[in-house]
């Protein structure tokens, strides 16, 4: 019988580097929400790869940035548990990038024993010159990781990451049973795809002044009865959510059952409501019950 190997593969870096599109592409399935705002992913993430003798556990955080509040602070709190149970480590940074936002982060990673796997995205908007340049910065910056460089969007070299993942991977056996793909439940997807709507359509702070609930999430044989909350902060938010006649919010509802759909495979009913939850970016209770607090 051959040997299982088994681990967790954690995904690091700053904000719009291409965490998510490459966590996407490794898993198969879209379990991060994309798009070109920092800040996009708030939790961490898992997707789990399974193979006959392998089980990958892939995991992506939040951006890395200096908190201004407690969502952030406990957005961070996630960043820090990447450290706590990686086997192996990938370092995300683009083209021109220096290094980490937050020093000690960086610090942490040329001084970790986990293997580091640097992948240098987006080299498709990059020269040969200037690939080879940022290939030899990194290398004094970091020489204890391995660099790739890869273009997530358009899967250049991200197989070969893979590949080599698994051969990093300790012997062990599987940690999720065989046929899960995440350690989310359904609402958290559901969530996360109103979330990405009103991030794409939403200018300013409203997006980052938003969390989604799902109240109900009832799956009948043809159809999902789905009715879901969208939490602002301010009475103001409220209206611009909604918009005039509720055009705003009938679009981010029709966009968002249209991505639910193709993600569980059956016709999808969504119902969505709007309330103001005061400053609950700012509220210990409110971010536990959100599950932000890892405290």
């Amino acid at each position: 019988m051959s040997e299982h190997k088994a681990g967790f593969v954690n995904i690091i870096g700053n904000p719009n580097v291409g965490k998510s599109t490459l966590m996407n592409a490794l898993v198969g399935e879209k379990l991060s929400i994309i798009t070109s705002k920092a800040q996009t992913t708030r939790h961490r993430i898992f997707g789990i790869v399974n193979g006959e003798d392998f089980q990958v556990v892939f995991s992506d955080t939040p951006g890395v940035i200096k908190p201004a509040y407690k969502l952030q602070e406990s957005m961070m709190d996630f960043v820090k548990s990447a450290f706590e149970d990686a086997d192996v480590l990938v370092y995300m940074v683009e083209i021109g990038e220096k290094g980490l936002k937050d020093e000690a982060f960086f610090t942490k990673l040329r001084k970790t024993e986990i293997p580091v796997l640097l992948l240098l995205n987006k080299i498709d908007t990059s020269s040969q010159e200037e690939l080879e340049a940022q290939v030899g910065m990194w290398k004094e910056k970091l020489p204890n990781a391995e660099i790739f460089p890869v273009s997530a969007l358009k899967n250049f070299n991200v197989p070969e990451v893979f590949h080599r993942i698994l051969e990093l991977l300790p012997e062990s056996p599987p940690f999720y049973p065989k046929d899960m793909i995440t350690d989310k439940p359904e609402r958290f997807f559901v969530n996360e795809a109103i979330r990405e709507k009103i991030l794409l359509f939403y200018k300013k702070e409203i997006p980052y002044s938003v969390e989604v609930e799902t109240e109900e999430f009832l799956e009948e044989e043809k159809i999902i009865r789905i009715r879901s909350v969208i939490m602002v902060e301010r009475e103001s938010q409220k209206g611009i959510i909604i918009g005039h006649k509720g055009a705003a919010l009938k679009k981010v509802g029709m966009e968002a059952r249209k991505d639910l759909e193709a993600f569980f495979g059956k016709q999808v009913h969504l119902e969505l409501f709007v309330k103001v939850n005061k400053d609950w970016r700012s509220n210990d209770r409110q971010l536990r019950r959100f599950g932000y607090n890892r405290r």
